[in-house]
């Protein structure tokens, strides 16, 4: 029997079973539902899907509940991960992605409860285990941030 989640027939597409093993977050951290568009070593679509569930709005504005800035900067580095992961194939057992620097972040517009967030991250440049990305957070056809960032894969 198989565990795959339905519809992550294409190899373009990374489904929720595949982003958890490929990345160690977790519930309530973990802040990417799905991937689309991955390009090896080039680019990916990641995909959140927010709900007034979330754990940070009942304390960021419980009467106007917006996502945090610094989470969809996370969301962007957690997609970033998933491609580094996937196209280096690294082995979670022995290694882990870390986060290494965030740069001309820029926040637009708000992120609420029944958005979702669609995150296409592209590689500037890849030098070995360390991989400099360009972001950004859209809702629909509005951009509600953006960021470069880095990270790099270390031995745990």
């Amino acid at each position: 029997m198989s565990r795959k989640a339905p519809g992550a027939e294409s190899p373009t597409e990374i489904d929720i079973t595949e982003v958890l093993a490929r990345i160690p977050h977790r519930f309530p951290f973990l802040l990417v539902d799905r991937c689309e568009e991955y390009k090896p070593s080039e680019s990916i679509v990641g995909i959140k899907c927010v709900t007034v569930n979330e754990p940070f709005f009942q304390g960021h504005f419980p009467d106007y509940p917006v996502m945090p800035g610094v989470l969809l900067i996370e969301a962007m580095a957690q997609t970033g991960a998933v491609l580094m992961s996937k196209s280096l194939d690294v082995d979670t057992a022995g290694k882990a992605i870390f986060f290494m620097s965030a740069d001309n972040c820029r926040f637009r517009a708000p992120v609420r409860p029944g958005d979702v967030i669609r995150m296409p991250v592209r590689v500037v440049r890849h030098r070995g285990d360390v991989f400099k990305f360009a972001g950004q957070a859209m809702v629909g056809d509005k951009v509600a941030a953006e960021c470069e960032f880095a990270a790099m894969v270390v031995e745990t």
